[in-house]
């Protein structure tokens, strides 16, 4: 029996504490993620954020008796996905290893821009001139953050822009993947699958001895922090996963500039970091500009429905 409407709107209160409970855990992630790259490898705590999420998943799956077995199809594109997430990991935690943490994930939130030029490349999806002034105002405030780190950190950087476009095609097979595998299986395949294309890699970094793909054997509390990344990492993505189950994505994606709130107080309070004037301007242009790209998604979704309806209604 398919859900009332008041229904769902009772639901979407529970919907906006799913997103911002996402919001209060995410930026954990790259914090535990920042301190145990100071002794491991990128590529090991990428390795284990993939490791810990497909067994924190594999239970998860099998209680809700969801299939172990998906199409060759959707198995390709789950390949794609874990690639793409590898991608985006690897970047992050490269780029928080030395910049701060609010301003790397402040470049990323340029993310949403680069779904709007993937949109039209790929699809022809309309964009409007408005959209792209937003669009280049985003990086324009993209580049006041980038530009004191690039300074004081060189290339590293950029490896935020790396990790917006590595998630901007994660975001795009994650909507092509949704109509075929169910959200919990999707996270379990795609840790999975991430996990299955690393280890060669990893075998490769110890037979040639190269210390950026290798394991190291660190101490008890750097093992804890490996296991932190990937249970934040688990816990915040299945809460978005929920949040977007109890409450329309128009609704809560304003709410997700709450992370860069909290990775400021974060990277504040672990590290002593604290974004420099340019920084802030930047981050509030980004904030501002992707509002505002929302405010503008949501307008013309509106009128689209309303175009539609008044197309029914007036049929004879």
């Amino acid at each position: 029996m398919s859900a009332t409407p008041s229904s769902q709107t009772d639901r979407i209160p529970l919907g906006v504490a799913m997103m911002i409970g996402f919001c209060a855990i995410a930026p954990l992630i790259d914090v535990a993620a920042k301190m145990a790259v100071q002794e491991v490898s990128v590529t090991q705590v990428t390795f284990f954020r993939l490791v810990v999420q497909s067994v924190l998943m594999a239970p998860i799956v099998l209680a809700r008796r969801q299939g172990a077995w998906v199409s060759g199809r959707a198995l390709s594109l789950l390949t794609l996905r874990a690639l793409m997430l590898i991608g985006s990991t690897y970047a992050f935690v490269g780029a928080v290893r030395s910049m701060p943490i609010a301003d790397a994930l402040a470049i990323v939130f340029v993310e949403p821009f680069i779904l709007l030029a993937l949109g039209f490349i790929l699809f022809g999806e309309q964009v409007g001139p408005r959209r792209i002034g937003a669009s280049v105002v985003g990086f324009l405030g993209a580049l006041l953050v980038i530009q004191p780190n690039f300074q004081a950190f060189g290339l590293v950087a950029l490896y935020p822009l790396a990790t917006a476009m590595f998630f901007a095609f994660y975001m795009l097979l994650t909507r092509r993947i949704t109509r075929e595998v169910a959200p919990e299986a999707m996270q379990f395949h795609t840790a999975a699958l991430g996990t299955v294309l690393l280890v060669p890699v990893l075998g490769v970094g110890a037979l040639m001895q190269w210390p950026l793909l290798a394991l190291s054997n660190p101490a008890l509390g750097v093992w804890v922090q490996l296991v932190c990344v990937g249970l934040a990492a688990t816990v915040s993505h299945m809460m978005i996963t929920y949040a977007l189950r109890f409450a329309p994505s128009a609704t809560l994606a304003p709410l997700h500039y709450l992370e860069i709130i909290n990775a400021v107080l974060f990277g504040w309070l672990f590290f002593g970091d604290w974004p420099n004037a340019a920084s802030w301007a930047g981050i509030a242009i980004i904030t501002g500009s992707g509002l505002y790209v929302i405010a503008r998604e949501r307008r013309v979704a509106r009128e689209a429905r309303r175009a539609t309806l008044q197309a029914v209604v007036s049929k004879p």
